[in-house]
Protein backbone atom coordinates (compact mmCIF):
# COMPACT_ATOMS: atom_id res chain seq x y z
CA UNK A 1 0.00 0.00 0.00
CA UNK A 2 1.53 3.49 -1.14
CA UNK A 3 -0.17 6.97 0.14
CA UNK A 4 0.95 10.53 -1.14
CA UNK A 5 0.80 11.75 2.43
CA UNK A 6 2.21 9.87 5.02
CA UNK A 7 1.36 11.83 8.46
CA UNK A 8 3.73 12.36 11.21
CA UNK A 9 4.18 10.34 14.12
CA UNK A 10 1.91 13.20 16.55
CA UNK A 11 -0.80 13.47 13.19
CA UNK A 12 -1.11 9.52 13.37
CA UNK A 13 -0.82 9.15 17.24
CA UNK A 14 -4.82 8.07 19.07
CA UNK A 15 -6.12 6.30 21.24
CA UNK A 16 -6.55 3.61 19.06
CA UNK A 17 -3.30 3.27 17.87
CA UNK A 18 -1.93 2.96 21.64
CA UNK A 19 -4.67 0.52 22.59
CA UNK A 20 -4.07 -1.32 19.51
CA UNK A 21 -0.40 -1.93 20.44
CA UNK A 22 -1.13 -2.76 24.02
CA UNK A 23 -3.21 -5.04 23.12
CA UNK A 24 -0.55 -6.59 21.09
CA UNK A 25 2.11 -6.59 23.31
CA UNK A 26 -0.57 -7.70 25.85
CA UNK A 27 -1.46 -10.92 23.62
CA UNK A 28 2.39 -11.21 22.40
CA UNK A 29 4.10 -11.63 26.14
CA UNK A 30 1.13 -13.51 27.81
CA UNK A 31 0.62 -16.44 25.27
CA UNK A 32 4.64 -17.46 24.83
CA UNK A 33 6.43 -15.94 27.33
CA UNK A 34 6.15 -19.01 29.27
CA UNK A 35 7.77 -21.19 26.67
CA UNK A 36 10.80 -18.32 26.69
CA UNK A 37 11.34 -19.02 30.26
CA UNK A 38 11.34 -22.84 29.75
CA UNK A 39 14.16 -22.18 26.80
CA UNK A 40 16.49 -20.40 29.07
CA UNK A 41 16.07 -22.96 32.07
CA UNK A 42 16.46 -25.44 29.65
CA UNK A 43 19.99 -23.98 28.62
CA UNK A 44 21.12 -23.72 32.75
CA UNK A 45 20.30 -20.05 32.83
CA UNK A 46 20.48 -18.72 36.00
CA UNK A 47 17.98 -16.08 37.51
CA UNK A 48 19.97 -12.91 36.36
CA UNK A 49 20.29 -14.89 32.76
CA UNK A 50 16.21 -15.37 32.51
CA UNK A 51 16.16 -11.85 33.66
CA UNK A 52 18.46 -10.68 30.84
CA UNK A 53 16.47 -12.69 28.22
CA UNK A 54 13.48 -10.48 29.08
CA UNK A 55 15.68 -7.51 28.74
CA UNK A 56 17.11 -8.43 25.79
CA UNK A 57 14.32 -9.54 23.69
CA UNK A 58 12.02 -6.65 24.85
CA UNK A 59 14.35 -4.41 23.76
CA UNK A 60 15.14 -5.93 20.26
CA UNK A 61 11.53 -6.34 19.86
CA UNK A 62 10.82 -2.62 20.69
CA UNK A 63 13.77 -1.08 18.74
CA UNK A 64 13.23 -2.90 15.78
CA UNK A 65 9.40 -2.52 15.61
CA UNK A 66 10.03 1.30 16.75
CA UNK A 67 12.79 2.20 13.80
CA UNK A 68 11.10 -0.05 11.59
CA UNK A 69 7.75 1.42 11.65
CA UNK A 70 8.82 5.45 12.10
CA UNK A 71 11.16 4.84 8.57
CA UNK A 72 8.68 3.27 6.28
CA UNK A 73 5.72 4.63 7.80
CA UNK A 74 4.09 1.62 7.67
CA UNK A 75 2.87 -0.89 10.39
CA UNK A 76 5.95 -3.19 10.74
CA UNK A 77 5.81 -5.35 14.38
CA UNK A 78 8.56 -7.75 15.37
CA UNK A 79 8.71 -10.47 17.78
CA UNK A 80 10.87 -13.53 19.50
CA UNK A 81 10.59 -17.14 17.37
CA UNK A 82 8.28 -18.90 19.50
CA UNK A 83 8.54 -22.39 17.55
CA UNK A 84 12.61 -21.30 18.29
CA UNK A 85 12.07 -21.15 21.91
CA UNK A 86 10.27 -24.51 21.52
CA UNK A 87 13.02 -25.89 19.64
CA UNK A 88 15.18 -24.68 22.65
CA UNK A 89 13.17 -25.77 25.24
CA UNK A 90 13.36 -29.30 23.78
CA UNK A 91 17.21 -28.91 23.70
CA UNK A 92 19.34 -31.43 25.56
CA UNK A 93 23.04 -31.30 26.73
CA UNK A 94 23.48 -27.35 25.56
CA UNK A 95 25.51 -25.06 27.42
CA UNK A 96 24.41 -21.55 27.36
CA UNK A 97 27.38 -20.07 25.28
CA UNK A 98 27.27 -22.82 22.80
CA UNK A 99 23.43 -21.26 22.78
CA UNK A 100 24.79 -18.28 22.55
CA UNK A 101 26.93 -19.31 19.44
CA UNK A 102 24.24 -20.73 17.50
CA UNK A 103 22.06 -17.57 18.02
CA UNK A 104 24.83 -15.30 16.73
CA UNK A 105 25.02 -18.25 13.63
CA UNK A 106 21.23 -17.45 13.16
CA UNK A 107 21.08 -14.16 13.47
CA UNK A 108 24.01 -14.18 10.70
CA UNK A 109 22.01 -16.50 8.68
CA UNK A 110 19.32 -14.42 8.51
CA UNK A 111 21.00 -11.22 7.48
CA UNK A 112 22.40 -13.13 4.52
CA UNK A 113 18.75 -14.16 3.09
CA UNK A 114 17.60 -10.46 4.12
CA UNK A 115 20.93 -8.86 2.21
CA UNK A 116 20.89 -11.19 -0.81
CA UNK A 117 16.93 -10.66 -1.25
CA UNK A 118 16.79 -14.61 -1.54
CA UNK A 119 13.78 -14.79 0.88
CA UNK A 120 11.95 -11.51 -0.79
CA UNK A 121 12.15 -13.23 -3.80
CA UNK A 122 10.33 -16.40 -2.75
CA UNK A 123 7.58 -14.46 -1.09
CA UNK A 124 7.16 -12.88 -4.26
CA UNK A 125 6.10 -15.64 -6.43
CA UNK A 126 3.23 -16.63 -3.73
CA UNK A 127 -0.12 -15.16 -4.95
CA UNK A 128 -2.26 -12.63 -3.02
CA UNK A 129 -5.19 -15.17 -2.81
CA UNK A 130 -2.72 -17.74 -0.97
CA UNK A 131 -1.09 -15.14 1.27
CA UNK A 132 -4.33 -14.20 2.36
CA UNK A 133 -5.63 -17.95 3.36
CA UNK A 134 -2.54 -17.87 5.27
CA UNK A 135 -3.29 -15.57 7.26
CA UNK A 136 -7.04 -16.04 7.74
CA UNK A 137 -5.72 -19.57 9.15
CA UNK A 138 -2.52 -18.03 11.44
CA UNK A 139 -5.81 -16.02 12.84
CA UNK A 140 -8.69 -18.05 12.84
CA UNK A 141 -6.95 -20.09 15.87
CA UNK A 142 -7.86 -17.38 17.77
CA UNK A 143 -11.09 -16.69 16.95
CA UNK A 144 -12.05 -20.11 17.63
CA UNK A 145 -10.31 -19.86 21.22
CA UNK A 146 -11.96 -16.80 21.72
CA UNK A 147 -15.09 -18.62 21.64
CA UNK A 148 -14.01 -21.81 23.68
CA UNK A 149 -13.22 -19.39 26.54
CA UNK A 150 -17.26 -18.86 27.40
CA UNK A 151 -17.08 -22.61 28.83
CA UNK A 152 -14.73 -21.71 31.76
CA UNK A 153 -15.58 -17.64 31.72
CA UNK A 154 -18.95 -16.90 30.59
CA UNK A 155 -19.32 -14.14 31.99
CA UNK A 156 -16.23 -12.06 31.06
CA UNK A 157 -16.12 -13.24 27.53
CA UNK A 158 -20.04 -12.63 27.04
CA UNK A 159 -19.36 -8.93 28.55
CA UNK A 160 -16.81 -8.69 26.37
CA UNK A 161 -18.01 -9.78 23.20
CA UNK A 162 -21.30 -7.60 23.63
CA UNK A 163 -18.98 -4.56 24.34
CA UNK A 164 -17.24 -5.42 20.74
CA UNK A 165 -20.82 -5.36 19.26
CA UNK A 166 -21.81 -2.29 20.97
CA UNK A 167 -18.46 -0.33 19.85
CA UNK A 168 -18.59 -1.32 16.36
CA UNK A 169 -22.39 0.13 16.17
CA UNK A 170 -21.83 2.94 18.43
CA UNK A 171 -18.25 4.15 18.27
CA UNK A 172 -16.33 1.69 15.41
CA UNK A 173 -12.82 3.39 16.08
CA UNK A 174 -13.22 2.44 19.93
CA UNK A 175 -14.45 -0.55 19.60
CA UNK A 176 -11.00 -2.67 20.80
CA UNK A 177 -10.93 -0.25 23.88
CA UNK A 178 -14.37 -0.76 24.62
CA UNK A 179 -13.31 -4.31 25.18
CA UNK A 180 -10.47 -4.40 26.79
CA UNK A 181 -12.11 -1.40 29.16
CA UNK A 182 -15.16 -3.80 30.08
CA UNK A 183 -13.02 -6.91 29.90
CA UNK A 184 -10.99 -5.61 33.15
CA UNK A 185 -13.84 -4.02 34.83
CA UNK A 186 -15.54 -7.20 34.96
CA UNK A 187 -12.21 -9.08 35.85
CA UNK A 188 -12.04 -6.66 38.57
CA UNK A 189 -15.71 -7.51 39.70
CA UNK A 190 -14.52 -10.83 39.99
CA UNK A 191 -11.71 -10.83 41.70
CA UNK A 192 -9.78 -12.12 39.12
CA UNK A 193 -7.07 -9.57 38.58
CA UNK A 194 -4.04 -10.87 40.42
CA UNK A 195 -2.20 -7.84 41.25
CA UNK A 196 -0.38 -9.01 44.23
CA UNK A 197 2.13 -10.83 42.43
CA UNK A 198 3.10 -8.40 40.61
CA UNK A 199 7.43 -8.03 41.79
CA UNK A 200 8.43 -4.45 40.84
CA UNK A 201 12.05 -4.72 39.54
CA UNK A 202 14.40 -4.00 36.84
CA UNK A 203 15.78 -5.90 34.94
CA UNK A 204 19.76 -5.75 33.96
CA UNK A 205 21.52 -7.25 30.67
CA UNK A 206 24.16 -9.99 31.33
CA UNK A 207 26.71 -11.19 28.95
CA UNK A 208 27.53 -14.61 27.82
CA UNK A 209 30.34 -15.07 25.97
CA UNK A 210 29.63 -17.23 22.93
CA UNK A 211 31.18 -20.69 22.01
CA UNK A 212 31.18 -22.59 18.61
CA UNK A 213 31.25 -25.94 17.97
CA UNK A 214 30.03 -27.96 14.56
CA UNK A 215 27.24 -30.15 16.44
CA UNK A 216 26.09 -26.80 17.71
CA UNK A 217 25.57 -25.25 14.46
CA UNK A 218 23.96 -27.84 12.94
CA UNK A 219 22.07 -28.85 16.07
CA UNK A 220 20.74 -25.67 17.01
CA UNK A 221 22.04 -22.96 14.75
CA UNK A 222 20.68 -24.86 11.65
CA UNK A 223 17.30 -25.60 13.16
CA UNK A 224 16.69 -22.29 15.01
CA UNK A 225 16.74 -20.66 11.21
CA UNK A 226 14.69 -22.92 9.56
CA UNK A 227 11.68 -22.96 11.94
CA UNK A 228 12.15 -19.03 12.43
CA UNK A 229 12.14 -18.03 8.75
CA UNK A 230 9.17 -20.70 7.77
CA UNK A 231 6.93 -20.47 10.59
CA UNK A 232 7.44 -16.85 11.56
CA UNK A 233 9.02 -14.55 8.89
CA UNK A 234 6.09 -16.27 6.52
CA UNK A 235 3.19 -15.87 7.98
CA UNK A 236 4.81 -12.41 8.83
CA UNK A 237 5.67 -10.82 5.28
CA UNK A 238 2.02 -12.89 4.40
CA UNK A 239 0.15 -10.60 7.03
CA UNK A 240 1.33 -7.17 5.71
CA UNK A 241 0.91 -8.00 1.96
CA UNK A 242 -2.50 -9.39 2.60
CA UNK A 243 -3.05 -6.41 4.95
CA UNK A 244 -2.19 -3.89 1.91
CA UNK A 245 1.01 -3.01 2.96
CA UNK A 246 4.40 -2.98 0.72
CA UNK A 247 7.02 -3.03 3.55
CA UNK A 248 10.46 -3.51 2.39
CA UNK A 249 10.68 -7.21 3.55
CA UNK A 250 14.72 -7.65 2.94
CA UNK A 251 15.51 -4.38 5.01
CA UNK A 252 13.24 -5.50 7.56
CA UNK A 253 14.96 -9.63 7.69
CA UNK A 254 18.32 -7.63 7.59
CA UNK A 255 17.24 -5.40 10.60
CA UNK A 256 16.04 -8.65 12.62
CA UNK A 257 18.70 -10.62 11.89
CA UNK A 258 21.28 -7.96 13.21
CA UNK A 259 19.65 -7.05 16.00
CA UNK A 260 19.91 -11.06 16.63
CA UNK A 261 23.35 -11.05 16.10
CA UNK A 262 24.08 -7.82 18.82
CA UNK A 263 21.72 -8.93 21.80
CA UNK A 264 22.33 -12.64 21.24
CA UNK A 265 25.02 -12.44 24.16
CA UNK A 266 22.40 -11.26 25.99
CA UNK A 267 19.70 -13.61 25.65
CA UNK A 268 18.40 -12.46 22.22
CA UNK A 269 18.07 -15.28 20.79
CA UNK A 270 16.15 -15.06 17.24
CA UNK A 271 14.04 -11.97 15.92
CA UNK A 272 11.76 -11.89 13.51
CA UNK A 273 8.54 -10.40 11.75
CA UNK A 274 5.35 -11.08 13.86
CA UNK A 275 1.89 -12.11 12.28
CA UNK A 276 -0.36 -12.32 14.90
CA UNK A 277 0.51 -9.30 16.54
CA UNK A 278 1.28 -7.27 13.58
CA UNK A 279 -2.41 -8.00 12.26
CA UNK A 280 -3.86 -6.19 15.63
CA UNK A 281 -1.87 -2.97 14.37
CA UNK A 282 -2.74 -3.53 10.44
CA UNK A 283 -6.60 -3.95 10.85
CA UNK A 284 -9.04 -0.98 10.95
CA UNK A 285 -9.75 -1.18 14.98
CA UNK A 286 -6.07 0.43 15.33
CA UNK A 287 -7.49 3.36 12.95
CA UNK A 288 -9.58 3.95 10.05
CA UNK A 289 -6.72 5.79 7.93
CA UNK A 290 -4.35 2.84 6.64
CA UNK A 291 -1.61 5.09 6.60
CA UNK A 292 -1.91 6.48 10.26
CA UNK A 293 -2.16 2.49 11.50
CA UNK A 294 1.85 2.58 12.00
CA UNK A 295 1.41 4.49 15.22
CA UNK A 296 0.15 1.27 16.26
CA UNK A 297 3.27 -0.72 15.76
CA UNK A 298 5.07 2.19 17.15
CA UNK A 299 3.53 2.21 20.20
CA UNK A 300 3.78 -1.43 20.70
CA UNK A 301 7.88 -1.10 20.40
CA UNK A 302 7.49 1.69 22.99
CA UNK A 303 5.58 -0.81 25.46
CA UNK A 304 8.44 -3.40 24.41
CA UNK A 305 11.06 -1.63 25.26
CA UNK A 306 8.94 -0.88 28.68
CA UNK A 307 8.75 -4.42 29.23
CA UNK A 308 12.57 -5.01 28.62
CA UNK A 309 13.75 -2.08 30.73
CA UNK A 310 11.04 -3.09 34.23
CA UNK A 311 11.67 -6.78 33.53
CA UNK A 312 9.34 -8.94 35.91
CA UNK A 313 7.37 -5.94 36.91
CA UNK A 314 5.86 -5.48 33.48
CA UNK A 315 5.26 -9.44 32.63
CA UNK A 316 3.74 -9.41 36.22
CA UNK A 317 0.99 -6.91 35.14
CA UNK A 318 0.14 -9.09 31.86
CA UNK A 319 -0.03 -11.80 33.86
CA UNK A 320 -2.67 -10.68 36.61
CA UNK A 321 -5.47 -10.56 33.24
CA UNK A 322 -6.90 -13.60 33.42
CA UNK A 323 -6.17 -16.45 30.28
CA UNK A 324 -9.86 -15.78 29.23
CA UNK A 325 -9.67 -11.92 28.70
CA UNK A 326 -6.43 -12.43 27.18
CA UNK A 327 -7.45 -14.88 24.84
CA UNK A 328 -11.26 -13.10 24.23
CA UNK A 329 -9.56 -9.31 23.37
CA UNK A 330 -7.28 -11.29 20.49
CA UNK A 331 -10.39 -13.34 19.08
CA UNK A 332 -12.34 -10.42 18.99
CA UNK A 333 -9.76 -7.52 18.06
CA UNK A 334 -8.98 -10.17 14.96
CA UNK A 335 -12.17 -10.35 13.64
CA UNK A 336 -11.74 -8.27 11.12
CA UNK A 337 -8.71 -8.80 9.74
CA UNK A 338 -10.07 -12.69 9.54
CA UNK A 339 -12.94 -11.66 7.67
CA UNK A 340 -10.68 -9.41 4.95
CA UNK A 341 -8.03 -12.47 4.89
CA UNK A 342 -10.90 -15.06 4.03
CA UNK A 343 -12.92 -12.63 1.43
CA UNK A 344 -9.06 -11.97 -0.04
CA UNK A 345 -8.10 -15.66 -0.77
CA UNK A 346 -11.66 -16.55 -1.93
CA UNK A 347 -11.96 -13.67 -4.31
CA UNK A 348 -10.86 -15.38 -7.82
CA UNK A 349 -12.00 -18.65 -8.36
CA UNK A 350 -9.08 -19.74 -10.06
CA UNK A 351 -7.30 -19.50 -6.91
CA UNK A 352 -10.21 -20.63 -4.69
CA UNK A 353 -9.34 -24.24 -4.19
CA UNK A 354 -5.59 -23.34 -3.65
CA UNK A 355 -6.08 -20.91 -1.15
CA UNK A 356 -9.02 -23.17 0.68
CA UNK A 357 -6.50 -25.25 1.19
CA UNK A 358 -3.90 -23.23 2.18
CA UNK A 359 -6.59 -22.03 4.94
CA UNK A 360 -7.27 -25.91 6.09
CA UNK A 361 -3.37 -26.92 6.55
CA UNK A 362 -2.44 -23.89 8.39
CA UNK A 363 -5.91 -23.63 10.59
CA UNK A 364 -5.17 -27.45 11.53
CA UNK A 365 -2.14 -26.46 13.32
CA UNK A 366 -0.33 -29.36 11.50
CA UNK A 367 3.52 -29.57 12.54
CA UNK A 368 6.32 -31.90 10.59
CA UNK A 369 10.13 -32.13 10.84
CA UNK A 370 9.29 -29.10 13.27
CA UNK A 371 8.42 -27.18 11.28
CA UNK A 372 4.55 -25.58 11.81
CA UNK A 373 1.48 -25.54 9.76
CA UNK A 374 1.77 -22.18 8.23
CA UNK A 375 4.75 -23.69 6.01
CA UNK A 376 2.31 -26.29 5.07
CA UNK A 377 -0.30 -24.50 4.46
CA UNK A 378 1.72 -22.46 1.51
CA UNK A 379 3.31 -25.79 0.62
CA UNK A 380 -0.32 -27.14 0.06
CA UNK A 381 -1.48 -24.16 -2.14
CA UNK A 382 1.89 -24.21 -4.08
CA UNK A 383 1.04 -27.51 -5.06
CA UNK A 384 -2.58 -26.94 -5.96
CA UNK A 385 -1.60 -24.17 -7.80
CA UNK A 386 1.01 -26.05 -10.19
CA UNK A 387 -1.67 -29.15 -10.75
CA UNK A 388 -3.94 -26.32 -11.71
CA UNK A 389 -1.44 -25.02 -14.17
CA UNK A 390 -0.62 -28.10 -15.87
CA UNK A 391 -0.80 -28.49 -19.58
CA UNK A 392 -1.46 -24.41 -19.60
CA UNK A 393 1.24 -22.12 -21.66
Amino acid sequence: MTTAAKPSPLQALSLSTVVAGFVAVLVGFTSSVAIVFQAAQALGATPAQTSSWLWALGIGMGLTSLGLSLWTRQPVLTAWSTPGAALLAGSHGVTMPLAVGAFIACGALIVLFGATRWFEKVMDKIPMAVASALLAGVLTRFGLDAVLQVKTAPELVLAMALAYLLGKRLWPRYAVPGVLVAGIAVAALQGRLQMGAVDWSWARPVWTTPEFSVGTLIGVALPLFLVTMASQNLPGVAAQRASGYQTPVSASLTVTGLASVLLAPFGGYAFNLAAITAAICMGREAHEDPARRYMASVMAGVFYIAIGLAGGAVVGLLNAFPHELVAAIAGLALMGTIAGGLSAALKEEQHRDAAILTFLVTLSGVSMLGIGSAFWGVVAGSVALLVQRLGRR
